[in-house]
């Protein structure tokens, strides 16, 4: 079972949202306090995609809200984005994590979970029509390319998905946070910027 058997015919945001609540297309629901749908304006001409949501979007139900949220946020602002006019989602609806006593950590999701949620991607990529799509990490890439790429050597070059989707890689977000030192990040901040000062451009270009 996939999140195929879920997926609604009807591919408007509000009736996704709504049916994507209910989805037992993997086992990562039973763990998880929610699902953690995308949000943004319809017909938006940009859709970030990350891995999955974290401990705090898992609590309320929103994506990119916490921490890694506020490093997206500032490096949206810096490359010229507008959040508020793009669509944020993830590759995976679902928290997945291991308990480390009083906290719940982040696990990667495998990659048949992975494939196992992409129909609501696909769904939701159909429903806003966004000409360019940023991929936010392997395991989005991963998804959205509907192949694996090393990020490290892709992140900020244009691809085409099997879709045709427009997609540019990069890092998430949390990676910059998990960075040694201060001016690591900063660096890395940097590049993150670099690579999502890119967009605007190709999105004029569409």
């Amino acid at each position: 079972m996939t999140a195929a058997d879920f997926v609604p015919a009807d591919h408007s945001l509000d009736v996704l949202r709504e049916a994507a609540c209910t989805c037992h297309g993997c086992a990562l629901w039973e763990n998880a306090t929610q699902t953690v749908f995308g949000d943004g304006p319809l017909h938006a001409p940009l859709m970030l995609v990350g891995e999955q949501p974290g401990d705090v979007e898992d609590r309320e139900g929103e994506p990119f809200v916490g921490p890694a949220g506020g490093v997206l946020d500032r490096a949206l602002a810096a490359a010229g984005i507008d959040r508020d006019a793009t669509y944020v989602t993830n590759a995976v609806k679902h928290f997945k994590w291991k308990p480390a006593g009083k906290r719940r950590l982040h696990q990667k999701p495998s990659t048949t979970e992975v494939v196992a949620c992409r129909p609501w991607l696909v769904a939701e990529v159909d429903a806003v029509q966004p000409d360019v799509i940023v991929a936010l990490g392997a395991t989005a890439a991963r998804s959205v390319i509907g192949r694996p790429i090393k990020v490290t050597e892709q992140r900020g070059r244009v691809l085409q998905s099997p879709e045709g989707w427009t997609v540019v890689p990069t890092v998430h977000p949390s990676s910059i946070l998990r960075a040694d030192d201060p001016e690591r990040r900063e660096v890395q901040f940097g590049a993150f910027v670099a690579d999502l000062s890119a967009v605007p451009a190709l999105l004029a270009r569409r």
